[in-house]
C-alpha cells in the first residue's frame, strides 16, 4: 500500500527537465506556494508513525523531488526500510557549511479519534489537517523547498548547504540523528544547523513574539525501589515497602531544586517582560533576581500558574509510574517507582542524583539511574551570525521581537551540539490556543494554518539565504 500512495503522489509531480533562473532572480512565490502545498500534503498522507517505523516512502519522495531539480541525494540507513536523505548544496568554502534539518517519522495515531483521517492532508477553513502537520513536515517540506529554491535560482553560496531528512526522531534516534552523527558526522558536519524546536507565538491572530531553542534539558529517569518483608495485609508493617515509596515520591514531587538562570533563560525573561504587562513584567524580571526574597514568591507563582516557566528554571522532576503489589490481602516484598527526570544543562547529573537520595533520605529505598534514551550536552550561543540572522528575519517576516528558549523537552540537536554545532531550532507560528483545543502537536486533530505554513517557507528561505549566500548579496 505505502508503495502504490509513493507510487500515485509522484504521478503528481511534474518530470519537466531542470532549469535554472538567472543568478539573482527572486522567487515566484505564487508558483512556490501551490508547488509547497503540493508537497506537503504528499507527505503527511504517508504513514510515517513510529512506531512502527517506516519512512521509506517519505524517504524516496524526498530524494526523487530533489533530484527532479538538479540536487543530488543520497539515502542513510541502519534499515532499509528507515533510511536517511541527505543533499548538498555546494558554496565556494569561504564560510564553514550550514545543516537544515526535518524528520520524516511522526508520532502514532489513533484513527477512532480523528475527524479528518490522520492521513488525509485534508484543507478545511484555512487549515490542513493530518499528523505530522506540525511535527515535523512543515519542518521538513521547508527544508525541502529551500534547498529547490536556492538551487533554481542559482543562488551564489559562501556555504555548502546540507539539507538533512531524518529518521526515527520520535524515539528512535539510532535509525536517525544518532546514527548519522556517529557513522556519518563528516557527511553533516556544520558551523551552524537550522531545525525543529522553535515557533512563533500567535494568540487571537495575532504573533506575539518567535522562540528560537538555543539549548534543551538532559533527560534522564530515576528509579526508586523499596524493599521490604512481604506479609499479610491485615496486619501491618512498619516495613511496607508500599508506604516507604509513597512517602519517597511524596518526598521527590514536592522538593523543587534551585533556580539556575544562563544566557538563555535570562534573556528569554528579560525579553518576555518587554511584551508584557506591568504584573507579568514584574514577575519575570524577579525570576532572575538573586535575592530568594524576590525570586522565590514569583517562582512559587510560575509553578501555579505556569508550570512550563517554572521547570525552564531548574532541574525538574515529575513522578510517572509506579508499580508494586499483587493482589489486595499481600503486602509485597518491593514496590517501584519512576521519576521523569529532565537535567538542566548547567547542572552535573551525577549532583543531582545525590540530591535526590538526600531528599529520600530513606535507607529501605535505592535511588538509582533507570534506562532511558540519554542525549548529550550541548548549548549554542546568542552572539553567533546564525542567531543574528533570525531575528532579523523574525522582524521581517513576523514583526516582532525573538525569545531565545531552553526546552524542556528533548530534541535530535542535542547529538549536534555535543560535537560542536550551532544549533537553533525553528517553526511555524502556532496559535497558542490550539494546543489546549486539541489541534497542537501530537494531538489527535494536529493542523496547521496554510498561511503560516506559507509565510514559514519564505522565513526559511531566507533565513537559510542570509546566512549562506555570498558575501556581496548579504546582508550580514
Amino acid at each position: 500500500m505505502r508503495r502504490l500512495v509513493l507510487i500515485l503522489t509522484l504521478a503528481f509531480v511534474p518530470a519537466t527537465a531542470f532549469v535554472q533562473s538567472p543568478r539573482g532572480s527572486a522567487p515566484d512565490w505564487a508558483a512556490i506556494e501551490e508547488e509547497t502545498m503540493r508537497h506537503f500534503q504528499a507527505l503527511v498522507r504517508m504513514d510515517t508513525t513510529d512506531p512502527p517505523g517506516g519512512e521509506k516512502p517519505a524517504a524516496d519522495y524526498v530524494k526523487q523531488v530533489l533530484e527532479q531539480n538538479g540536487i543530488p541525494a543520497q539515502l542513510f540507513a541502519v534499515e532499509p526500510h528507515r533510511p536517511n536523505v541527505l543533499a548538498r548544496l555546494k558554496g565556494n568554502g569561504s564560510k564553514k557549511p550550514l545543516l537544515i534539518m526535518g524528520h520524516t517519522d511522526t508520532v502514532n495515531v489513533d484513527p477512532k479519534k480523528w475527524s479528518h483521517p490522520p492521513f488525509s492532508a485534508d484543507r478545511e477553513g484555512g487549515y490542513v489537517y493530518g499528523r505530522g502537520t506540525v511535527d515535523d513536515k512543515d519542518n521538513l517540506v521547508a527544508g525541502l523547498m529551500t534547498m529547490i529554491m536556492l538551487k533554481r535560482l542559482n543562488v551564489p553560496l559562501d556555504r555548502d548547504v546540507i539539507f538533512l531528512a531524518e529518521a526515527g526522531e520520535e524515539g528512535s534516534v539510532r535509525y536517525g540523528i544518532k546514527f548519522m552523527a556517529d557513522e556519518h558526522f563528516p557527511d553533516i558536519e556544520a558551523e551552524f544547523c537550522y531545525a525543529e524546536g522553535g515557533g512563533a507565538s500567535r494568540e487571537n491572530g495575532k504573533v506575539k513574539f518567535v522562540s528560537v531553542q538555543t539549548l534543551e534539558k538532559i533527560p534522564r529517569a530515576i528509579e526508586l525501589t523499596a524493599k521490604g518483608v512481604a506479609g499479610h495485609g491485615s496486619v501491618p508493617l512498619k516495613t511496607n515497602p508500599v508506604a516507604h515509596l509513597a512517602s519517597a515520591v511524596g518526598r521527590v514531587a514536592e522538593w523543587k531544586p534551585p533556580i539556575t538562570i544562563n544566557e538563555t533563560t535570562g534573556a528569554y525573561f528579560k525579553r518576555l517582560a518587554a511584551l508584557s504587562s506591568p504584573e507579568a513584567a514584574e514577575r519575570y524580571r524577579n525570576l532572575l533576581s538573586p535575592d530568594p526574597k524576590i525570586s522565590g514568591p514569583a517562582d512559587d507563582w510560575m509553578l501555579e500558574n505556569e508550570p512550563r516557566h517554572s521547570s525552564m528554571l531548574r532541574t525538574s522532576l515529575s513522578p510517572t509510574i509506579i508499580q508494586g503489589g499483587y493482589r489486595v490481602n499481600v503486602i509485597p516484598s518491593e514496590a517501584k517507582a519512576t521519576i521523569d527526570v529532565r537535567v538542566h544543562p548547567d547542572e552535573d547529573p551525577e549532583k543531582v542524583l545525590a540530591q535526590v537520595r538526600q531528599v529520600v533520605n530513606d535507607p529501605a529505598i535505592d535511588v538509582s539511574w533507570a534506562a532511558r534514551d540519554v542525549r548529550p550536552h550541548g548549548n549554542s550561543s546568542l552572539s553567533t551570525e546564525a542567531f543574528k540572522v533570525l531575528e532579523a528575519n523574525a522582524t521581517k517576516h513576523y514583526g516582532t521581537v525573538t525569545l531565545p528558549t531552553m526546552s524542556t523537552g528533548a530534541t535530535d540537536m542535542a547529538y549536534l551540539r555535543a560535537k560542536g554545532v550551532q544549533c537553533y531550532g525553528i517553526g511555524p507560528a502556532i496559535d497558542v490556543e490550539d494546543g489546549p483545543k486539541g489541534f497542537g502537536a501530537h494531538s489527535d486533530q494536529e493542523r496547521i494554518l496554510e498561511s503560516e505554513l506559507q509565510r514559514f517557507v519564505k522565513f526559511h528561505y531566507d533565513i537559510v539565504a542570509d546566512l549562506a549566500r555570498g558575501t556581496q548579496n548579504s546582508r550580514f
